[in-house]
């Protein structure tokens, strides 16, 4: 599965970095009925926070303020701390018990909210120990791309955010202490491809500009002294990184001290702990693999004819996906394959009525800009909820960065039935399709405030919804392939506990990963790097398939013929991106 780089999940890794102001407190009940008061402290927290972030502000779609740019120093964070105390603090002035559903799950989601982003800032304190968090690319590509505004009028406030760039490196500077190596290579190479977006082509827009010649002189130089600030702040971690040892860096591993809280805060599962999720897992591990015994019998002698079955059921399995792999894109075809495949999804969709689509707003399938790659080779980039009519970009890492050998194992691992699940989690009828309907929730908190576990388990669950539902005609080759896909859903629970809390090795790892999931080098290699660089998040995605899943399932069993799938689909997404339990919570209530 792939990171998922859309707005609901953003603020998410942002805020804990950026400065906010302490805001002033007001009454919340003045005369009104606890609703009416409490919707107008949610507009108020909403315009509030969006104030004090302009960062956050551009990628929900507002760009009143789109000219600053948060420095990361710790006067900022002082003021995070001191706006998410006095936001606590509303929150308590109101029964919560009293509220109507929705306004009840808000109050739920700003508090749990709030109290995540206490516990990052003053106890996870990444913004220590990451560099890898400190990349001012994605503000300004997203201006750049954007057509909120005339191209001039974006030009002058890039130019102006450009001011900041030098103080921003600099506190990102000065708050780094004892690193993880992983990260700090990791910082390195974003931040490398984040020169990309203040390159030449940038210089030549400001040529091709209405802007006037002084206008011009002094944006280029702006634009000179940002890149010096970054390639300033690449120079010193290139000098750190080759210095930090075991005694004067970080572990990557996060360790069971943080990794229960951290899992609380960010999955906000209906699983009791991370260790409940963990066993889950390797209880599915062995359902699918039971699964995938039967499918690969099938296939075996249409594969290898009446050569004996092996004795060792993974053996037997694996060598059944290792000859269907065989059958895959090439390197030069491999993005317009995954444009042809979007239309079929579509199509399909569309003519099952599995789900409502908005043919208003059409997918852009383009290769993933250089800033934004190392960790994902495919990610969605989507409008945020006060611009929800942006372009919604479908990010495909090209291949040109491997040699032929790399790019024959990927395309293996990426072959012609996984492409297409993968297309199905992050496009349609998934995050795509997920984030538009988020979108129009008439709930900014439920969209601005989304829950990551929330988000990749629909993914997930679309993957395995679409084929119960006749993509793929059926066919053992293609259930044998979800099985295999859906195993990396499982094992990224498995291996993220292992890591971070059991001490897994790495040789442990790509056992696990190529052996019992069946990966390919190159794609185990790939997940054991990301697994150095992400804490928590690789468990999202089985945390929110499961519940989702399970869900419909006890709906399906207790309406009988009266189940809609269409409607569950409609009425689960309408709800933005709360998490899971609250959705279920809304649903039972709402009917």
């Amino acid at each position: 599965m792939m990171r998922v780089l859309s707005v609901a999940t953003r603020p998410l890794l942002l805020l804990a970095t950026l400065g906010l102001s302490a805001c002033s407190m007001w009454p919340v009940n003045q005369g009104k009925t606890s609703d009416a008061a409490f919707a107008d402290y949610s507009t108020r927290f909403v315009q509030d926070l969006m104030a004090h972030n302009p960062d956050w502000a551009i990628y929900a779609g507002l760009y009143d303020q789109a000219e600053q740019l948060s420095v990361p120093d710790a006067a900022g964070r002082a003021e995070d701390v001191a706006f998410i105390n006095k936001h606590l603090a509303a929150l308590q002035q109101f029964d919560a018990a009293a509220l109507p559903a929705d306004q009840r799950v808000d109050h739920e989601m700003i508090r749990r909210y709030l109290e995540g982003q206490r516990w990052r800032a003053q106890v996870l304190r990444k913004w220590q120990w990451d560099p890898s968090q400190y990349n001012v690319a994605n503000g300004f590509a997203l201006l750049l791309d954007t057509d909120y505004a005339p191209e001039d009028e974006r030009l002058r406030t890039i130019s102006i955010r450009l001011t900041h760039i030098p103080d921003y490196y600099a506190a990102a500077q000065a708050n780094i202490t004892q690193p993880t190596r992983e990260h700090v290579q990791l910082a390195i190479q974003q931040n490398t491809g984040a020169l990309s977006v203040f390159d030449e082509s940038l210089e030549q827009r400001i040529d091709d500009s209405g802007l006037s010649v002084d206008e011009k002189a002094q944006m280029k130089t702006h634009l000179i002294a940002a890149r010096v600030a970054i390639q300033d702040y690449i120079a010193w971690l290139s000098e750190l990184e080759p210095t930090l040892t075991p005694d004067n860096s970080r572990d990557f591993r996060l360790g069971a001290e943080l990794y229960e809280p951290l899992f609380t805060h960010q999955i906000q599962s209906g699983y009791p702990s991370a260790r409940a999720l963990y066993e889950r897992a390797i209880d599915e591990k062995e359902r699918l693999h039971t699964k995938m015994t039967a499918q690969a019998k099938i296939l075996w002698p249409k594969l290898f004819g009446e050569r004996p079955l092996p004795d060792d059921r993974v053996q037997m399995i694996g060598e059944v996906i290792a000859e269907l792999s065989k059958t895959h894109a090439s390197i030069d075809s491999f993005v317009g394959e995954v444009r042809r495949q979007i239309r079929e999804l579509e199509a399909f969709v569309l003519e099952k009525q599995l789900v409502d689509m908005d043919p208003d707003k059409p997918l852009v399938v383009r290769e993933t800009p250089p800033y934004q790659r190392g960790v994902a080779i495919a990610s969605i980039d989507a409008p945020g909820p006060f611009n929800p009519d942006a372009r919604t970009y479908y990010n495909v890492t090209p291949l040109d960065r491997f040699t032929a050998e790399q790019a024959e194992s990927f395309l293996r691992e990426y072959n012609h039935w996984v492409l297409q699940v993968l297309n199905i989690h992050e496009a349609i009828p998934g995050h795509y399709t997920q984030l538009i309907h988020a979108n129009r929730s008439p709930s900014k908190i439920k969209s601005l405030l989304g829950n990551g576990a929330m988000i990749e388990g629909w993914a997930v669950y679309s993957e395995r919804m679409m084929l119960e539902n006749g993509w793929g005609m059926d066919a053992p080759e293609m259930w044998l392939l979800y099985g295999k896909w859906n195993l990396r859903v499982v094992c990224n629970t498995i291996l993220d506990y292992g890591v971070h809390v059991l001490g897994m090795s790495e040789a442990e790892a790509l056992d696990l990963l190529m052996r019992e999931a069946f990966q390919t080098e190159t794609e185990a290699r790939g997940k054991w790097r990301r697994v150095q660089l992400t804490q928590v998040q690789l468990t999202s995605y089985f945390s929110g398939y499961a519940e989702i899943y399970d869900f419909r399932e006890q709906l399906r069993r207790e309406k009988g013929e009266d189940f809609d799938l269409r409607r569950f689909h409609n009425q689960f997404l309408s709800y933005g991106s709360a998490p899971v339990g609250l959705i279920k919570q809304l649903m039972r209530e709402d009917g």
